[in-house]
Formats: C-alpha cells, sequence, structure tokens
C-alpha cells in the first residue's frame, strides 16, 4: 500500500484543492416557450417534452 514519506505542507494541500471547480449547468432553449431548461429534461414552464405534453401545469 503507497503511503507518504512526509506530510504535504498546508500550501501544496491548498493549490492541489484550488484546481477543482464548479461548471454552469448548461441550459437549452425550450423549443415551445423558449425558456431555458435542462437538456433531455421536461421543461418546468410549458410541461413539455419531445413536443409533447407530458406534464399539466
Amino acid at each position: 500500500m503507497a503511503v507518504p514519506k512526509r506530510k504535504m505542507s498546508r500550501s501544496n494541500t491548498r493549490s492541489r484543492r484550488a484546481q477543482w471547480k464548479t461548471t454552469a449547468v448548461p441550459t437549452v432553449a425550450c423549443p415551445q416557450c423558449k425558456s431555458p431548461k435542462l437538456p433531455h429534461a421536461a421543461c418546468t414552464v410549458c410541461g413539455t417534452y419531445n413536443g409533447r405534453q407530458v406534464i399539466e401545469v
């Protein structure tokens, strides 16, 4: 089992953790109402998915 030989300093640890970044959620325009929605999901505003009404809004 691999074990570090020396303790990693705080600056090295924080520099490594600084590379973890969040990304913005990608959205697409709904073809019916043009509001932003998640891809491959029903629109929360008009309730349509793939040209059909799937959610009663």
